[in-house]
């Protein structure tokens, strides 16, 4: 038996390494976490892809909108709630789901809105179980919560904001059961079905013909996910606007069909973009804004869908396999990655195409391309597999097939061309293409240490983006960093900038590392004055996407510098260190926005070329003499570029604005806030009176006195020093890092005066 099987293991001995290993590489990638928000991503687009369900007229929303707040206020009075459950309760809905706190009193009305509370047998009100941080746990209406009428409208977020899993129960801190909002609703109605929920042996919930499994910590995309409660994942019928809604003036206006709302579910809650209850579902995609977020109550109404369609039609609710049927899936799209690889690098493949002529490269190109097909038809098939199932139901892992699928086509050609190890430590320790290609090219290229070179370091970073950051919402973050960390990369690699660092805003891009170049000064200069002329652009676009402008200082350095692989065996990095480098970042931090500043070294490589603002000598951190610094106008040559004239005439003040302020050295307020003046004031500059002068491009921070009233301005001003006022009393010139729209609008009002 083992004489026969050892043939055969040796021939495929390719496929029986790589296979199992990588599977349980992924395997136990997978159990770390990090592949959860990517099966996420798949998950979602099954939902997008997926065809559109059916219209339902089980459930009706009565929204409130934003011409309702107009009309009636928010929060809704106890007055107007009262009459829009009595117009409801005329058209005898099954059920009546109110999905507003409402625990205290609002305005007047109470006591017919406790009246309207005890004869409405059929109406659910909610609670918030589950307190945050931000906000703790909101009680139920007291009137409801005595009848026993209440359920939890609490929802589940991922991770990355979405919401995928909706709740049946839960416990309070009381250790009670609390039924949801949507599972109390989907019983009521089904109650004249004469269909009621029950525990099977398991202990699972059932609901006419379907059933439904409580959600695993591991089960589907998520790995040691918190599953308290009763949790199932929720079958959205679709994005926003799934489900009619009707708005609360539509209703008390009778301007709904008198039989709308008959034997249906009606659900009240808000769907105002003021209000701010909004949610993230599969539908939303954030890069391409398909559909805006959810409402609350659409969450809730999508839950309640699911819960009916379920037990009235038999519909199976979403589910997942155990995790061995997982496993076995992996490895069996592992033994398809292996095999498709080892077939075709068979030596008998070399040698049939060696027969019909073919030289060696031609026979590797076409064994290149045939594995990239077979391998691009089995992804297809992973993708049209993994989709049908999710038709029927089921959601099945398909990253980690995807990962065994490309990682054993890796291992095994790896295992062929017997070079895994250099290939690894390459691309782990080296980022850049340019990097990475002058390294192979080199037998040293490996080895640790560096060498001293003179080099061109340029500097970037955005002017108050802090201050920006702290007022956006973190996927406006997102956005904003991506739309300019993307045009900016672009602009760099035009000028064949290596890109050392990036750190949040700010970019680090070397000149003549690793390769050096005569123009290496001229490109940097150049591509900096691209890089102000772009944030033009990205300006123009920010503003179509309801985003901040953006302002950006730029440093730049020329001199001598040790380059190269700085670290460990394990882990190194190609950068440049030394003074040169530290004072390229100086002269950045010195920079205003739209500001490109040179040092003397890089002027005199250049000087030929440049057309120049203004230079002035300033006090660096770290040396002992003044650094005479260049404002750069333009660059000529081949290159061609020029900066518009920062030069701006102030205007007076009428009045005068009294200031507050003190130095910034870091993070930290040097000395005692001091008073001033503002006399002039034009776009972001302005011209300070003072008797306590400020070091020249230094930061400060600022406080504002509205001159009318005597108040101080809300929100704290920065900006920094540019220079002495040539005025007879003493003074100096700001230019704001970060000017609030309250303190702009103030200002540009009183020079107008």
């Amino acid at each position: 038996m083992w004489t026969k099987l050892k043939p055969i293991l040796w021939h495929w001995r390719g496929v029986a390494i790589a296979a199992p290993c990588t599977a349980a590489a992924v395997i136990l990638l997978r159990l770390t976490g990090l592949l959860q928000t990517l099966e996420w991503a798949a998950y979602d687009q099954f939902f997008r892809l997926r065809p559109s369900e059916p219209h339902t007229s089980r459930i009706i929303i009565v929204g409130i909108t934003e011409p309702d707040l107009q009309e009636y206020g928010w929060p809704l009075s106890d007055a107007t709630l009262t009459q829009l459950l009595n117009q409801i309760k005329q058209q005898q809905p099954r059920a009546i789901g109110l999905d507003l706190y409402r625990d205290v009193p609002v305005d007047s009305g109470y006591a017919d809105l406790v009246e309207v509370f005890r004869t409405t047998p059929n109406l659910i009100g909610v609670e918030k179980v589950v307190g945050t941080a931000n906000a703790g746990a909101v009680a139920p209406p007291p009137v409801l919560a005595e009848l026993g009428q209440i359920s939890a409208s609490d929802v589940i977020l991922d991770a990355d904001g979405k919401i995928r899993r909706g709740l049946l129960s839960l416990s309070n801190s009381n250790n009670e059961l609390v039924l949801g909002f949507a599972f109390t609703l989907a019983a009521l109605y089904l109650e004249p079905e004469e269909i009621y929920p029950e525990l099977t042996d398991e202990e699972y919930i059932r609901l006419g013909q379907a059933v439904f499994p409580p959600l695993e910590p591991n089960d589907g995309g998520y790995v040691r996910t918190a599953a308290d409660g009763y949790q199932i994942l929720v079958d959205f019928r679709g994005g926003t606007g799934s489900f009619e809604v009707v708005s609360v003036q539509d209703v008390l206006e009778n301007r709904v069909p008198a039989d709308l709302m008959s034997d249906r579910i009606v659900m009240i809650g808000a769907v105002a973009e003021s209000l701010r209850d909004f949610y993230y579902t599969p539908y939303n995609n954030e890069l391409l804004q398909i559909l805006p977020p959810t409402p609350g109550v659409e969450i809730h109404a999508n839950l309640t869908n699911q819960l009916l369609t379920s037990a009235l039609t038999g519909r199976t609710p979403l589910q997942t396999w155990s995790e061995p049927l997982e496993w076995l899936w992996i490895l069996s799209w592992s033994v398809v990655g292996a095999f498709l690889v080892w077939q075709q690098r068979h030596p008998s493949v070399a040698a049939s195409a060696s027969d019909r002529g073919m030289t060696s490269n031609n026979t590797t190109l076409i064994q290149s391309l045939k594995i990239s097909l077979s391998l691009g038809l089995a992804g297809g098939g992973i993708w049209g597999i993994s989709y049908l199932l999710f038709l029927a139901n089921w959601w099945v892992p398909i990253v980690p097939a995807f990962l065994a699928l490309g990682g054993a086509a890796i291992a095994t050609t790896t295992y062929i061309a017997q070079s895994a190890e250099v290939i690894r430590n390459t691309f782990s320790r080296y980022l850049t293409e340019e990097i990475v290609a002058n390294l192979l090219e080199t037998p040293e290229g490996l080895r640790l240490g560096g060498e001293r070179r003179k080099i061109t370091i340029l500097i970037s970073d955005l002017r108050g983006f802090t201050a920006i950051s702290e007022q956006l919402s973190p996927e406006q973050v997102v956005t904003l960093l991506n739309l300019y960390l993307e045009r900016m990369t672009h602009v760099i690699s035009q000028y064949n900038g290596n890109i050392n660092e990036v750190i949040g805003d700010g970019i680090v891009v070397l000149f003549g590392a690793p390769t050096q170049r005569s123009d290496d000064a001229a490109r940097a200069i150049a591509c900096a004055v691209a890089m102000q002329l772009a944030i033009t652009e990205i300006n123009q676009q920010n503003q179509q996407l309801n985003l901040p402008t953006l302002e950006m200082g730029i440093g730049i350095n020329t001199g001598e510098a040790i380059v190269g692989n700085i670290g460990s065996q394990r882990r190194a990095k190609y950068t440049a260190i030394g003074s040169q480098v530290n004072l390229a970042s100086r002269i950045e931090s010195s920079s205003i926005g739209g500001q490109v500043l040179i040092s003397e070294a890089t002027f005199t490589e250049v000087e030929p070329l440049l057309s120049i603002f203004s230079q002035t000598e300033v006090e660096v951190k770290g040396f002992h003499t003044p650094v005479k610094l260049y404002e750069v106008g333009g660059i000529g040559g081949a290159y061609r570029l020029s900066l518009p004239d920062p030069h701006t005439v102030l205007v007076p003040l009428v009045p005068e604005v009294p200031i507050r302020y003190a130095l910034i050295d870091g993070r930290n307020l040097v000395g005692q806030m001091v008073a001033g003046t503002l006399v002039k004031f034009s776009g972001k500059r302005a011209e300070v009176r003072s008797p306590h002068p400020m070091p020249f491009f230094r930061d400060i921070k600022l406080n504002l006195l509205n001159p009318h009233e005597g108040t101080t301005i809300p929100g704290d001003l920065y900006a920094k020093v540019i220079g002495q006022s040539n005025d007879v009393e003493p003074g100096f010139y700001i230019h704001f890092t970060n000017l609030s729209p309250s303190a702009s609008t103030l200002l540009q009002n009183l020079t107008k005066a």
